[in-house]
């Protein structure tokens, strides 16, 4: 069994090892410039382009670049596999795929078009910028989650979310029938459209400003000065219980909005990706067999 030093385990995957990835990303991209900048060309070239034997290399590099970043996916689902750990590739990953930037563009020589080769590249970019984002992400969101459910789970928010519900309703029956006319109509309303039965669209936008029992609070803080003394004091428990009930909502909205957010991430880098390896596939051919 692999044991691994805890310090490493916490550390960002950024800075995993001291920023080895980093190091040898660089190292990769000065050399790769250097011979690039050095390469003597025969007077039949007017330029470095992809067809020399530094091109042919870079490309080389770069195709079997993008084939191992690929394997990440299958790397996490190996959890007892004794190939490094998934911080180490996923670390790798960041760094190394921004690499590809420099490599792929020196491999085509700054040479673009409307074909098939352009193509790859600009799907190459697309995917590394997204790649951006769910560094951003991965970094960033685990920090808010945290912050947002502040010790319980998503399950138990929602138990209580509708506990309060019913808490209001019983306080409700207590006061005006304006009162609990609006109280009824709101919660009747909130069930309908729930934040977990709600569209996808409707999780990605997170906090609702129209949401039923925000509009009724609202309400009820308008109607206060209209309610008979001796039920002040039910009014105002009935004001806090919805108040309680908004600020649980919004919070488990907004970690459903962040839930949603890295899927809509996933459902565009890992597709894009594979679009990349299609036509990654498709320039190689080409240059192959058709040059």
């Amino acid at each position: 069994m692999i044991r691994q030093d805890k310090s490493i385990l916490h550390q960002s995957i950024l800075a995993f090892r001291q920023g080895r990835y980093l190091k040898i990303a660089l190292i990769l991209c000065a050399t790769a410039i250097a011979v690039y900048c050095g390469q003597d060309l025969p007077a039949v070239y007017r330029k470095p382009y992809g067809g020399t034997w530094l091109g042919y290399t870079l490309g080389t590099l770069g195709a079997l670049m993008i084939l191992w970043l690929m394997l990440l996916g299958v790397r996490k689902r190996r959890y007892a596999s004794g190939a490094g750990s998934v911080q180490g590739w996923t670390s790798a990953h960041v760094y190394l795929g921004t690499s590809l930037i420099v490599i792929a563009t020196l491999h085509c020589g700054f040479e673009f078009g409307f074909n098939i080769h352009t193509l790859a590249y600009v799907l190459m970019i697309t995917v590394i910028a997204s790649g951006f984002f769910g560094v951003y992400a991965y970094l960033r969101y685990p920090q808010y989650m945290t912050a947002n459910l502040a010790g319980e789970t998503l399950k138990t928010m929602l138990l209580k979310a509708a506990d309060l519900d019913r808490k209001c309703k019983r306080i409700a029956l207590d006061l005006p029938d304006d009162v609990n006319a609006i109280v009824m109509a709101s919660s009747k309303r909130a069930a309908k459209h729930t934040v977990r039965g709600g569209s996808f669209a409707y999780q990605l936008a997170g906090v609702d400003p129209d949401d039923p029992m925000r509009q009724a609070r609202d309400q009820l803080l308008q109607i206060g000065r209209e309610i008979p003394a001796g039920q002040a004091e039910k009014y105002k428990q009935l004001v806090e219980e919805m108040a309680r009930l908004v600020s649980l909502t919004d919070r488990v909205r907004r970690d459903l909005q962040i839930r949603a957010v890295m899927q809509v991430w996933l459902y565009f880098h890992v597709p894009l990706s594979f679009a990349l390896l299609a036509a990654l596939s498709a320039h190689v051919l080409s240059v192959f067999f058709f040059w």
